[in-house]
């Protein structure tokens, strides 16, 4: 099987996945979970089998953006194996078929980078403290539309689709606590490993990533102090997001795609 051929079939699945999850954003129809979900479990396999079949880990701006997608689903489908948040795939399905398509079809040819394996242990904990944390970005949005619609009496059907706001709630505060522990264990591998952390290709991700750390920590000290939640959870979950956004995603794409450069 080509790799073409398996990134259409992961494509075409994720797709389904997410569309027999909407199904109520068209009408009074139910979301069709286990069908979801063992579409997206067959996707699953088949980007991982697209990863790996690179024979190592490949991090230009596409390939990089593929792999936290495929975390992202993976770690959406663990989660829920016991919690029911299959809804999150309406937003993280498509997205993940896109990010696939680009680094299939759209991303230009690049070479591997050779890491040692401290390298590797950093980028491992950036990877999954961005792909933690963006699930927690995703829910803090879905808590926001939840919030917004209960606020107006607007009961429609297709809050059906999306997790109850109780376990949204709960577990995005568990996502930032997980994704602030591994962001802390990413700036620590950051400081006993890389190379000159502040040199001048690396400051930008470096102060951002520091923002991001401040900012998660003190939505999760609030929490624990003041008992912060709703709108000012959002807000600060988002902000946070966003500048770590900025760190990884919008410095990668500036020096690769604008100064043609690698981290």
């Amino acid at each position: 099987m080509t790799a073409t051929l398996v990134a259409l079939t992961a494509i075409a699945l994720y797709l389904a996945a997410a569309l027999a999850l909407a199904r109520p954003l068209f009408g009074t129809h139910a979301p069709m979970g286990r069908l979801a979900m063992s579409l997206a479990g067959i996707a699953v396999v088949l980007h991982a089998w697209l990863l790996l079949g690179r024979g190592t880990l490949d991090l230009h701006f596409f390939a990089a953006l593929s792999l936290v997608a495929w975390v992202v689903s993976a770690i959406t489908m663990g989660v829920n194996l016991s919690r029911p948040v299959a809804g999150l795939g309406i937003f993280i399905f498509p997205l993940t078929a896109l990010f696939v398509a680009l680094d299939v079809f759209a991303a230009p040819t690049t070479g591997p980078q050779p890491m040692d394996w401290q390298i590797k242990l950093h980028v491992a904990f950036a990877l999954l403290a961005f792909s933690v944390l963006s699930i927690a970005a995703v829910l803090a949005i879905l808590l926001a539309i939840q919030e917004r619609a209960l606020r107006r009496s607007q009961f429609k059907h297709w809050l059906r689709a999306l997790p109850p706001l109780t376990l949204a709630e709960s577990l995005l505060f568990r996502m930032i606590a997980a994704g602030f522990a591994l962001l802390t264990l990413t700036l620590l591998t950051g400081v006993l490993f890389v190379d000159n952390l502040f040199g001048q290709h690396l400051v930008h991700k470096t102060v951002l990533s520091i923002i991001a750390w401040a900012i998660f920590g003190a939505l999760l000290l609030g929490r624990w102090r003041y008992g912060w939640r709703g709108g000012r959870a959002v807000n600060l979950t988002l902000l946070g997001m966003g500048t770590l956004f900025l760190a990884f995603i919008g410095t990668k794409f500036v020096l690769e795609l604008v100064l043609h450069r690698t981290l």
